[in-house]
């Protein structure tokens, strides 16, 4: 079977379209370039920590909670995120359907038996495509409609 057949088109369709809305939103903000550079960032580190085997997930979660200072900085954190979450439950749902979509993607290229080397990179493609062409869509579409 051909890595084209065996490539998982509606989730990656619909991994780069959630993709495209956080790239609509955030041209829609005017974010200066470092903005863009942390979203490309966090975006590789997401993708990237989806494509790590979880025995080296655990390991790294078994040295977080060593220690109790380190649970208690965790819980705290982890309380933070909760208040965030209830404060701007708009964007937590907007990263939610990004996440989600981008474990659906991945889950699809392991059942698809696609290694991880490139389920990261065809991930990672789509993922950055998609906040380009967000951003492109949205700046068309302001100079379309300002314009007339």
């Amino acid at each position: 079977m051909s890595i084209l057949q065996r490539i998982p088109w509606v989730s990656l369709t619909l991994l780069l379209l959630s993709y495209s809305t956080l790239g609509w939103v955030i041209s829609e903000t005017k974010a200066p370039l470092f903005v863009w550079a942390i979203t490309v960032l966090a975006i590789l580190l997401f993708v990237g920590s989806l494509t790590v085997p979880w025995t080296n997930l655990a390991r790294v979660s078994s040295t977080v909670f060593k220690s109790s200072t380190r649970t208690f900085v965790f819980s705290v954190f982890a309380a933070f995120l909760f208040f965030v979450m209830l404060a701007w439950f708009r964007m937590f749902l907007d990263t939610l359907l990004i996440i989600a979509a981008a474990i659906l993607a991945r889950i699809d290229f392991q059942a698809a038996g696609v290694k991880e080397g490139k389920a990261f990179w065809l991930t990672s493609l789509l993922s950055l495509a998609g906040v380009a062409l967000g951003a492109a869509m949205q700046m068309l579409f302001v100079r379309h409609v300002l314009i007339r």
